[in-house]
């Protein structure tokens, strides 16, 4: 009988013996935020969790999935129906709160791994205050499609592409096509002339960073078109996330 990996499906005793054997506690985290007309408001949490499973299985024994974070800071989408966010105050909370107790078993080294963007500046200043709180914690975060970028490009996306766009719903039609309605798909904004000035200034440019609401760049919380994704180019997206991922982890010598 295979042992479990899934914190919540362990024993104590389990759990123990986990801690014993050193290992790296993954933590999925997501959002519940509009994906557009064609998928699913869970759609970050869903490929986080798809990651970390396939992480966890090529890594047998060496990590343990901890408890997902479904709901993450999302803002910026507001204006669509069915969003859910936490200020950055409460997400810091509870990944901060997530890792302390588990490190108050023995458990060292995390690794969140996250489907939304939005999840990542609280997740670097997490980091950063847990140098000094918790010296003996190594928190580490990744997030999911920049890992893949060779992947995503050789699907030749939109000009403008990003959050419910070609990678995003090819990644959903390999790890849960039933959560992608591909007669809803629609583009979004697909070229920056589509985008007022400040949209256009904002996506051009990856730093100075400038913060917009999704209904100001795309009346249908789209970038790019998720019609054109396909669950070939999902499964070559996942896998080179899940290699990258994996190799990380390989070499992250035990605290």
């Amino acid at each position: 009988m295979t042992a479990p990996y899934r914190l919540a499906e362990m024993t104590t005793a389990e759990a123990a013996d986990a801690v014993a054997r050193g290992t790296v506690v993954l933590i999925p985290a997501g959002a519940l935020e509009q994906h557009g007309p064609g998928m699913a408001l869970g759609t970050d949490l869903v490929r986080a969790e798809g990651v970390v499973a396939q992480v966890a299985a090529n890594l047998a024994g060496r990590v343990v999935v901890g408890p997902s974070i479904p709901v993450g800071v999302s803002p910026h989408h507001m204006a669509f129906a069915g969003t859910v966010t936490l200020t950055t105050t409460t997400f810091a909370a509870v990944v901060r709160e997530y890792v302390t107790s588990l490190h108050r078993h023995g458990w060292t080294r995390f690794l969140v791994v996250t489907g939304h963007g939005g999840n990542n500046a609280t997740l670097t200043t997490v980091a950063q205050d847990l140098l000094v709180s918790h010296p003996g914690i190594q928190l580490a975060w990744s997030p999911l499609t920049s890992l893949a970028g060779d992947a995503v490009a050789a699907m030749e996306p939109s000009a403008v592409h990003g959050h419910s766009g070609e990678a995003e719903t090819a990644q959903m039609l390999h790890l849960a096509p039933h959560l992608v309605h591909p007669d809803r798909l629609e583009p979004g904004t697909t070229t920056p002339d589509q985008l007022d000035d400040v949209s256009r200034t904002a996506r051009r440019h990856a730093q100075p960073a400038l913060t917009l609401p999704y209904d100001r760049l795309s009346p249908n919380g789209v970038l790019g078109d998720p019609r054109r994704a396909t669950a070939e180019d999902g499964a070559a997206i996942v896998k080179a996330i899940v290699a990258r991922i994996t190799t990380f982890l390989e070499e992250w010598p035990p605290a």
